[in-house]
């Protein structure tokens, strides 16, 4: 697991409705950061195939990134396209909360199929 390139932010040039951005905001590499990061990428494998882009902070390379961007708490998980922003907090285990979280999923079909 290895921090993206810190390219100053999202690319505001994207216009592809289906490009998702998602920033996870980890704290080195434990094992709640790891999992947070092989929990995302097997989510988006699975409701995105290859329409999204990870990018990985470590927040113990950059702290200053935390205030910056407004994180409370590691690993945090933020869509940054497509707007609006959206945050899901924790180790991203729960998929149905992740989806719904992220807006990859209604609230209503997510209740309906349990």
């Amino acid at each position: 697991m290895k921090p993206a390139g810190s390219s100053g932010g999202h690319s505001s040039q994207s216009k592809d409705p289906a490009q998702w951005v998602l920033r996870l905001y980890v704290a080195g590499t434990t094992p709640k950061s790891v999992a947070a990061f092989n929990n995302l990428k097997r989510i988006c494998e699975t409701h995105l195939q290859g329409k999204y882009k990870i990018e990985l902070i470590d927040l113990l390379v950059n702290p200053a990134l935390a205030r910056g961007h407004q994180i409370v708490a590691v690993p945090s998980v933020v869509r940054q396209l497509p707007a609006p922003v959206k945050q899901v907090i924790g180790d991203l285990a729960n998929e149905e909360k992740v989806l719904v979280g992220l807006d990859l999923r209604p609230a209503e079909t997510a209740r309906s199929e349990k």
